[in-house]
């Protein structure tokens, strides 16, 4: 069977590379334009896709949209039986997902229809889940509501990150995957359809998101701080200047929400019930540090209060 594979960043790497190492036949990979990167914008960075399909000589196409007859004409050629789609970040035309005779599947980051949308390993955290997982989903033109072919659940560590968390489920979906292409090539698929009355959606994070409002409790705090984490990063302000927090728990303290209770090893933040200890933060304009030497940097005390 000949596969076509649209995919984009880390996440999608491991899917590509499982396909690489099957009995199926990578025809072809499309992936988002190389990123231009640096104070002059001349620096072009490959997506991580790109990188890897061409290290496996994979042809690679790279539309700034997949659309229009140049794109369609140039997917034709690769001849694919079916599309494999893991993270690529642009939704696909009906014309595109019905071009691949065998249709198009999805890898997604969460067991259906629970968290559709753009960021479902941030929002299960978000929300406190205990697990979460991976579904192989035929594609169509709702947003993740097609039939599931394929589910394997895993449980969140008590304190996972969504860094962590999407490494973990990127393994998973890859041996989803495959598993999935066995059912399909051999006949074997049940697709079932997702009972909409149970979706729940997760929708893409922006920055007023990722925003500590220490009124809230301290466990909804860490949730979040572990949700954003490594990016965009949960954040604050202190006396104006933004700071990111990392490696967050719920401790035990009392204060004015926003108030620094200890400042050494870790940092101590007064929530709207109980408190947040910090490990690590990362002020704005500078690397991720440890809270230690933040605070031998005199970056902050007890007694100052963030915003």
């Amino acid at each position: 069977m000949r596969i076509v594979f649209f995919g984009t960043p880390s996440f999608a790497v491991a899917s590509l590379e499982a396909l690489v190492n099957s009995r199926f036949t990578v025809a072809g990979a499309v992936t988002q334009p190389d990123k231009p990167q640096g104070r002059s914008r001349s620096v072009l960075v490959p997506p991580p896709v790109k990188v890897a399909a061409q290290t496996h000589g994979i042809p690679v196409l790279q539309p700034v949209r997949p659309v229009g007859d140049v794109f369609t004409t140039s997917l034709r050629r690769l001849e694919p039986d079916l599309g494999v789609v893991v993270a690529y970040g642009h939704i696909l035309r009906p014309e595109i997902l019905t071009l691949p005779p065998r249709g198009m599947i999805n890898v997604h980051a969460s067991l259906l229809p629970r968290y559709r949308g753009a960021a479902p390993v941030q929002h299960a955290i978000l929300r406190g889940e205990m697990e979460t997982g991976v579904s192989i989903m035929q594609m169509e033109e709702g947003l993740d509501s097609g039939p599931v072919l394929h589910r394997v659940p895993t449980a969140i560590g008590q304190e996972e990150t969504a860094g962590a968390l999407a490494v973990r489920l990127a393994e998973v979906g890859a041996m989803a995957l495959i598993e999935a292409l066995s059912l399909i090539s051999g006949g074997l698929a049940r697709p079932q359809p997702q009972d909409d009355s149970k979706a729940t959606y997760a929708p893409k994070i922006d920055r007023e998101m990722a925003r500590v409002l220490w009124h809230w409790d301290a466990a909804t705090l860490a949730r979040q701080v572990r949700a954003f984490d490594p990016a965009p990063g949960a954040w604050t302000n202190l006396n104006g200047t933004g700071v990111k927090l990392f490696g967050a728990r719920a401790v035990p303290g009392t204060g004015e929400p926003g108030l620094v209770l200890s400042a050494g090893e870790r940092l101590v933040v007064a929530a709207g019930q109980g408190a947040l200890a910090v490990q690590e933060v990362q002020p704005a304009g500078k690397a991720r540090m440890a809270v230690e030497q933040w605070v031998r940097g005199r970056g902050v005390a007890v007694g100052r209060k963030f915003e």
